[in-house]
């Protein structure tokens, strides 16, 4: 039996290779505590044993629906390869030291953009986006730009992994492994 985190890595590094834009790209769907599914792309910034871990404003949807309902999907698609990975488990937050060593490593026009982002609220114009942006700017002027309270990661631990390989007639190939305890099963699906 395949340990799926040994397949994902298998397909990740392939997808790496061959993959010309975000191979690490991946869409999260979550739903709100009334069930109203909302899906979107985020990047993986980590992998392993433990889950898989991507950033993001912990005042917009996602977080909001995370907060409600802290189980979610998400999905690599790598069309070059003909292949996906779908992954679904509970989410939970990544340690403040976690999320300050990563948002250390972001381009510093990513992280001001991290301040000036009110990420899923309204907007009444691109103007004042760039403004919020520009004050961020000079706050921030000749020193380091910390972590913003608001931004933090979360970590998917998988309960399930299917990987869906394309193949001729629509035959396609899709094995599923489910969490038993600390192992894993594994079976084949009907594509």
């Amino acid at each position: 039996m395949t340990d799926p985190f040994s397949l994902f890595n298998q397909w990740f590094a392939e997808a790496r290779a061959s993959e010309i834009n975000d191979s690490n790209a991946m869409t999260i769907a979550t739903a709100d505590a009334s069930g109203q599914p909302s899906a979107r792309m985020v990047l993986l910034k980590g992998h392993g044993p433990a889950g898989f871990v991507f950033y993001t404003n912990k005042q917009s949807r996602k977080a909001g629906d995370i907060a409600e309902n802290p189980k979610a999907a998400i999905l690599f698609h790598w069309k070059s390869l003909r292949r996906q990975i779908r992954i679904e488990g509970s989410l939970s937050p990544v340690s403040d030291t976690a999320a300050d060593e990563y948002f250390a490593t972001r381009s510093r026009d990513s992280q001001l953009g991290a301040w000036a982002s009110e990420q899923s609220r309204p907007l009444d114009s691109r103007a004042t986006f760039e403004a919020r942006f520009e004050e961020m700017s000079d706050r921030f002027a000749g020193g380091d730009v910390p972590r913003p309270p608001h931004w933090s990661g979360y970590c998917l631990r998988p309960a399930r992994f299917e990987f869906w390989q394309d193949r001729a007639h629509r035959l396609h190939e899709r094995r599923a492994f489910v969490r038993d305890g600390d192992a894993w099963t594994e079976g084949l699906l009907y594509p």
